[in-house]
């Protein structure tokens, strides 16, 4: 009986200390400075899409329809995937190549004045490559950037909400 009791005592102080360190699980959205904001992202692109859907799970944020109802406005002017050659074999076959997604943001005001200037964000993943696995390296590649999407995001994410906003200055 007295050694449960020392159980629930040490998850307890477990989830006190990682709780007052500021942990958060990954993919957890943050809080963002804003109460509306707005959206906009280049065509053919998923990254407007997936922003919208963790801004919607944010606990203090909605997603409204026009600039003119948000307290401020993401714009992501592009987004673009690279693939660059890392390596050859000595028979100048392609052994690596390295994929590059960057991201090129910027946030505005309801007035239209900068809050945040042109960011960007470059994130670089190592393909290896075997020309006997081409579909099976085809479908990792597309793996690899729908991740650096997604670590993209949760670094927009974070920095959206590190940002200091006054809230009297809104009106």
């Amino acid at each position: 009986m007295i050694n449960i009791h020392k159980q629930h005592l040490v998850i307890l102080i477990i989830v006190v200390l990682l709780t007052a360190c500021g942990f958060n699980l990954r993919g957890q959205a943050a809080a963002l400075p804003f109460k509306t904001m707005y959206v906009t992202a280049p065509d053919g692109h998923t990254i407007g899409i997936e922003m919208e859907r963790m801004i919607k799970a944010t606990p203090t944020t909605r997603l409204v329809d026009s600039t003119a109802e948000a307290e401020a406005t993401l714009d992501i002017i592009s987004a673009v995937n690279e693939r660059a050659i890392l390596s050859l074999s000595g028979g100048g076959r392609v052994r690596d190549f390295n994929l590059i997604y960057r991201v090129n943001y910027r946030v505005l005001d309801n007035r239209g004045i900068e809050i945040m200037p042109n960011t960007e964000i470059s994130l670089t993943r190592v393909l290896p490559f075997l020309d006997a696995q081409i579909l099976a390296k085809e479908s990792e590649e597309r793996l690899l950037a729908k991740d650096m999407q997604s670590d993209a995001i949760q670094q927009i994410l974070w920095r959206l909400s590190t940002i200091k906003f006054p809230a009297e200055s809104i009106q």
